[in-house]
């Protein structure tokens, strides 16, 4: 009679299992799944008919290549993420499963998160503005900049906004590109004082960036790990943690000197 105690046992054991599997199936989960988004905004170009970067008070130069922002796009803080929604995602290299908290401040609305994420654009492009300017010496009551691209909120453009600065004001500093004409992305939050800061999500946006021809990207230093998990085939990863950083590389890059990398 032992063997099949034992498997009305399990039996018993394994109908609650069951019963919970089932109703977490159907029961939402406060998690956010995000994705790789777009790369379509070119710094150095327009977005919506209009110049991203206008400058006045000091002469602007054309420029030839391109520094895209890469974004991540994340389902709503009200979308129902079912379990089997999480079970797909983890297996997904091309997914990220996320808690609902950690990207969405809980008990705000949608429109409050919105006016949130619109904010922390504002405050990005304005220490974009003043680090371009000090790493330039110029003074900000003399040079003018106006950034154009409300509709992308958060903080991560920052370091490519301060690129865009520079290479319309004074480019390699010998009358080329900074970029080298290359399509160049990139990530990373500035300070004022040129500091690049870490952003999170960096290996889908290395995904989106390989996905439309970027083959450079700039990536924080503390971000390099996360940065290489998925890294498309032929993508170079440059790693900075200052204005300074990112220039140097550029201009190495351009001129075929030496370039920093993230570790293997």
């Amino acid at each position: 009679m032992p063997a099949p105690t034992r498997t009305r046992v399990l039996a018993v054991c394994a109908a609650p299992v069951v019963a919970l599997i089932a109703v977490a199936a159907l029961v939402p989960l406060p998690f956010v799944i995000a994705q790789p988004g777009s790369t379509t905004a070119n710094v150095l170009g327009l977005h919506k008919d209009k110049p991203v970067i206008t400058i006045s008070g000091v002469a602007t130069r054309g420029t030839s290549g391109q520094l895209r922002m890469t974004t991540i796009e994340a389902t709503g803080p009200d979308t129902e993420i079912g379990l089997g929604d999480v079970v797909d995602s983890w297996f997904r290299t091309d997914r990220a499963v996320m808690p609902r908290d950690a990207v969405y401040p809980a008990g705000q609305s949608d429109q409050e998160i919105e006016q949130h994420n619109v904010a922390e654009m504002k405050k990005s492009q304005d220490a974009a503005a003043e680090a371009a300017l000090r790493y330039l010496h110029r003074s900000p009551k003399d040079v003018k900049v106006e950034l154009s691209l409300a509709d992308v909120g958060g903080p991560s453009a920052g370091l490519l906004f301060t690129l865009g600065i520079i290479d319309k004001i004074d480019g390699d500093g010998r009358g080329g590109d900074l970029t080298g004409g290359r399509s160049i992305a990139g990530t990373g939050t500035i300070t004022p004082d040129g500091t690049v800061g870490a952003v999170g999500g960096v290996s889908l946006k290395t995904q989106a960036a390989g996905r439309d021809g970027a083959t450079v990207f700039l990536v924080p230093k503390d971000e390099c790990s996360d940065a290489g998990a998925e890294l498309p085939k032929g993508m170079r990863l440059i790693p900075v943690t200052t204005l300074t950083d990112a220039v140097t590389s550029l201009k190495a890059l351009k001129d075929g000197g030496s370039v920093p990398s993230c570790p293997a």
